[in-house]
């Protein structure tokens, strides 16, 4: 099979178009025939092996799997001996490594049937962020009908869900975004769209979920109600060992004891369940991906460059 793969940590010139074997399938596992997939940050973090406590469970000196990607769409290729909720043919989407490539081999507890009114290129979009996103909001967050909820990076891969989802759960949501974006943001549902160029974050919020990572705790804070709750997702930028999500993380959970406020960091990893949360979801016309661009699987380091350049509205796709 065709797959994008690198030997080392760099830019994205270290990503090759090759032709591998189709990976081995478990007694668990699931064989995807990959027809679409989607670049996000953690593709960034992977390829480059930054920040450098990224390597510590991925390598040391070079990726321990060489081939990038993570979310996925496709077809049920062939089952483990232990599958029972899945047959050849199947249309299925979710999360695993190495979906850059024709084949992946998915454990089933990481997919989940995929939503029927979407492409495979749109339910591509949706497992990492949009399970992310709900587990911020939901589980992390503990958003309410009614509540005042803030998303910074409102546009972004994350943010464009956290804003539909929040909307689903009956929130008056607030979308912080670029200049370029805002028609995006209110399309997407929010009551109120902020112009970071332009506005300062207001206070009164119930909840904020921060997606960018490089606004201060003590701002995020003032924007807070006495007793509100900030999550934190990911965040761009920061020294080569940490990073800016971990460091920010680290000091928002050692500080949340001794204020008011709830602080907490959420890392996320799509599971089953969450994913047919999000498909019902999607079905019932509640949340739809945004894509932006799609890329052929030979042109996915010019996908990732466009992605590093920070202007993607919502998710770059890969077609296979």
């Amino acid at each position: 099979m065709k797959a994008i793969v690198q030997d080392s940590y760099g830019t994205a010139d270290v990503l090759e178009l090759r032709d591998i074997d189709r990976p081995a399938v478990g007694p668990d596992d699931v064989l995807v025939r990959i027809r679409a997939a989607s670049v996000d940050p953690g593709v960034w973090h992977l390829m480059t092996g930054l920040p450098y406590l990224v390597r510590t469970g991925y390598g040391l000196r070079g990726p321990k799997v060489s081939v990038r990607g993570t979310d996925f769409a496709g077809t049920v290729e062939s089952v483990g001996t232990k599958v029972t909720d899945y047959r050849p043919g199947d249309a299925v989407y979710g999360n695993c490594d190495a979906t850059f490539a024709e084949y992946a081999a998915a454990p089933q507890s990481r997919i989940a049937p995929m939503p029927a009114n979407l492409t495979f290129e749109q339910a591509a979009a949706v497992p990492v962020s949009a399970v992310t996103a709900l587990q911020a909001l939901r589980d992390t967050g503990g958003v309410q009908p009614g509540q005042r909820v803030l998303v910074i990076g409102a546009a972004g891969g994350v943010g464009s869900f956290a804003v539909q989802l929040a909307k689903a759960f009956g929130a008056h949501v607030t979308g912080v975004c670029g200049p370029t974006k805002t028609d995006l943001v209110r399309s997407l549902g929010a009551d109120h769209v902020l112009d970071y160029t332009r506005e300062d974050l207001s206070d009164g919020y119930d909840l904020i979920v921060d997606t960018a990572g490089n606004r201060p705790l003590s701002v995020l804070r003032r924007a807070l109600t006495a007793r509100g709750t900030l999550v934190l997702v990911g965040g761009e930028g920061g020294g080569r060992w940490f990073g800016a999500a971990v460091g920010r993380t680290l000091r928002a959970l050692l500080l949340s004891p001794f204020v008011g406020h709830s602080l907490k960091g959420l890392f996320a990893r799509p599971g089953h369940g969450d994913l047919e949360v999000v498909r019902e979801l999607v079905e019932a016309g509640q949340v739809t991906p945004v894509v932006d661009r799609t890329f052929p699987l030979a042109e996915v380091p010019a996908a990732v460059r466009y992605l590093e350049g920070g202007h993607a509205r919502g998710k770059v796709v890969i077609t296979v």
